[in-house]
């Protein structure tokens, strides 16, 4: 094995100009307790681009947008954060969705490991010096997965058998790990109605299959292009995007909504719940900042969910779904590593379904 690789370095929050592919980047040795895995296939994710542009500072209160994405928020560059809400340290290999095999093993892991097929849990559990357990994000706040390499700990790098490639299998991890958070949540069950917004994303495809497989019945909120689509996957019914959910569905209809896109439909979503359900938030595409009317709450008894670190059963469950083939993936494109410009500004146009994979 060679001492450098490929791999695509952030520089820093802005534009395109901040992703530099290199062919030099030291290959990363295993530390006590972590596996060496030669990535297979990495998928493109909102993250990896608001992460670059800034859009985690509370200064920009605006949904992600083709404009933002590639030339990165100005007003967000001096207080840009990450995930968590820190300054992400540069430079810094993205990636939050990754397949491959392992290939080297640190201490206190078993070499038996070694060329397993894997599949990477994006959220890391690390206990800090004080003994409390803090959430690391695979990509974000360690390196990931944009690159030949990646070190990640032996009990995140899931063991998976499957006649599906390494671009179909990286195309789970994050989105699908994500829509199964939200529905175990909101404890979606057989016969009840769940609305997802953004259906034609990765987070929203996944949530359909996802309720789906818990008999849940699925209102799906996506584009005309995409509703054939949709309903392909398993939605049971497609309202259009441009269109108003609570004339479409009514007031007090839903048991529980799954919500990606936020912005000026939230106050709606809100409406269509019936007294006593439950709405789950994993992202804000149309806008994060949002109108609340506290006596809807209340009133309804409504429960909201904020949903981004996910028990470690969700992405054990997740690998048993894959396996017994109650889930499939939903490709878009597969690019090379080098053309990650390419693949992100594909990406942020949003006109094919599915998901993007960067392969070294």
């Amino acid at each position: 094995m060679n001492s450098t690789m490929k791999a695509v370095l952030l520089k820093g929050h802005g534009g395109f100009e901040q992703l530099e592919y290199r062919v030099d980047v030291p290959v990363p040795t295993p530390r006590g307790g972590e596996v060496l895995v030669r990535v297979g296939a990495a998928g493109v994710n909102n993250t990896d681009i608001n992460t670059r542009t800034g859009w985690y500072s509370r200064s920009e209160p605006t949904g992600t947008t083709v404009q933002g994405g590639a030339s990165g928020i100005a007003a967000a560059r001096s207080d840009g954060a990450g995930w968590t809400g820190a300054l992400p340290a540069f430079p810094r290999i993205q990636g939050a969705d990754a397949c491959g095999h392992i290939v080297a093993v640190g201490d206190g892991v078993s070499s038996q490991r070694i060329g397993e097929r894997v599949l990477v849990e994006p959220i890391f559990r690390v206990t800090d010096s004080t003994g409390q357990i803090r959430a690391v994000y695979f990509g974000s706040e360690c390196d990931g997965a944009f690159a030949e390499f990646t070190r990640v700990p032996s009990v995140h790098a899931h063991a998976i058998t499957s006649r599906l490639t390494d671009a179909e299998l990286a195309s789970f991890p994050c989105a699908y790990s994500a829509a199964e958070n939200m529905l175990a949540r909101l404890d979606l069950r057989a016969g009840q109605t769940v609305l997802v917004t953004g259906a034609s994303g990765g987070v929203g495809s996944a949530a359909v299959q996802l309720a789906k497989r818990r008999g849940g019945i699925v209102v799906a909120v996506a584009g005309a292009s995409k509703a054939a689509s949709v309903l392909a996957l398993g939605a049971d019914e497609v309202i259009l995007s441009e269109s108003d959910p609570l004339k479409e569905i009514g007031r007090d209809k839903l048991d529980a909504i799954v919500d990606v896109v936020g912005g000026g439909g939230f106050p709606a979503l809100l409406e269509i719940l019936r007294r006593g359900g439950s709405y789950a938030v994993a992202g804000a595409i149309a806008g994060p900042v949002v109108e609340l009317d506290l006596r809807t709450l209340y009133l309804k008894d409504l429960r909201l969910l904020g949903c981004t670190v996910f028990e470690s059963k969700v992405f054990r469950h997740l690998v048993q779904y894959i396996e017994r083939g109650e889930i499939r993936p939903v490709l878009a494109s597969v690019h090379p590593l080098a053309a990650i410009v390419e693949a992100q500004q594909e990406f942020m146009a949003k006109r094919r379904m599915g998901k993007i994979i960067l392969v070294a």
